[in-house]
């Protein structure tokens, strides 16, 4: 392997072009060597605006030795497979979240990252918005006390197209914006999950993806966490609420990291002084200024780790996406029987 890891993305919808290829350029630690796509014009526009090879398919990917990393920015039911062929031929791995359709396709991609013994992992940027780092810290410094119940949500008034709006493996909201809530959600309650439930509507057709839906989440220290998400929803929710026994946290509004990266302008992000969160605490409340994010952390990560520099641990372990896709496994099970589903999903250690 080169002193840089060769970087390939493969993809260049809106998640290669604007979040992975994007961000792996402004990392010094890795080379964006190449991007693949199987339409001639797209892969005049990666030479024309990324300024690196274009890949005509995955598969001349695999067969260049000089790609160190591939990271697979497509369609959800692709990434265990593609991440699987990958690790098979000696390159490191970044999938899209989420990781994977369901907890069998989770061991077989685990399997095979050992076996290979390079590295795996899954791109969750947004544990690096700044409306959640605000709340860990919080969570951190004490302002809460004892976290008992977080309601995490995220809606719009906005029918999802393509693949994410297919009845199919992969599609919806909970693959979606779903799994990074979960995400955020099992980080800030480690506790084993002992249920799940989850309410969801198809008022799109029952050939569509849900419409909305709704977990709950129940933890073995008998704290609960909501994740709420949906597509015909035309007022907000706060996208933060966490209720601890010595105070509340309130934050509306996203990160605005996605808009600023669109325009390829990502450190000019600011957080709006309207949009900051509510601190409570008895009768007193207080303005609590939104941290910056910082969604390129992830990439930086991932390029200390490949170099085996040293970091508190690594970006995104196979237990937290496990506990992910155990926890998506489970909701659609609810949601299929109409009840709540009692589950002994492991603690997350560390």
């Amino acid at each position: 392997m080169c002193a840089v890891p060769n970087v390939a993305v493969i993809g260049y919808g809106f998640a290669g072009k604007s979040f992975h290829s994007y961000l792996v350029s402004l990392v010094p630690g890795l080379n964006l060597y190449g991007i693949s796509s199987r339409n001639p014009e797209t892969r005049e526009r990666i030479v024309q605006e990324r300024g690196c090879q274009a890949f005509s398919s995955f598969e001349d990917v695999l067969k260049d030795d000089q790609v160190d990393l591939v990271v697979l920015a497509t369609p959800n039911q692709q990434h265990a497979p593609f991440a699987i062929a990958a690790l098979e031929v000696g390159k490191h791995v970044v999938t899209d979240k989420p990781m994977c359709i369901g907890l069998a396709e989770c061991k077989a991609v685990h399997d095979a990252a050992q076996k290979s013994g390079k590295a795996f992992s899954v791109f969750q940027n947004r544990r690096w918005d700044g409306d959640f780092l605000t709340l860990q810290k919080l969570l951190a410094d004490g302002a809460l006390g004892e976290l008992r119940w977080l309601e995490m949500a995220w809606l719009n008034a906005r029918e999802p197209g393509g693949w994410r709006g297919e009845n199919s493996p992969g599609g919806g909201r909970i693959y979606d914006l779903g799994a990074h809530m979960l995400d955020q959600a099992l980080l800030v309650f480690p506790q084993a999950v002992t249920s799940v439930y989850c309410r969801m509507h198809r008022d799109f057709g029952e050939d569509q993806v849900e419409s909305h839906a709704m977990i709950t989440l129940g933890f073995a220290n008998g704290a609960t966490a909501v994740v709420d998400t949906g597509s015909m929803h035309h007022t907000p929710k706060p996208r933060i609420q966490a209720f601890g026994k010595e105070g509340s946290f309130v934050k509306y509004g996203l990160d605005p990291q996605e808009e600023a990266m669109k325009r390829e302008e990502i450190d000019t992000a600011v957080n709006p002084e309207d949009l900051y969160g509510t601190l409570t605490m008895g009768k007193d409340s207080q303005t609590v200024e939104t941290l910056p994010g910082r969604w390129r952390n992830y990439y930086e990560m991932i390029a200390d780790h490949i170099a085996g520099r040293p970091l508190a641990h690594k970006p995104v372990r196979f237990e937290e996406t496990q506990r992910v896709m155990s926890v998506i496994d489970a909701a659609f099970e609810s949601a299929r029987l109409g009840q709540v589903v009692h589950t002994d999903i492991s603690a997350l250690d560390g």
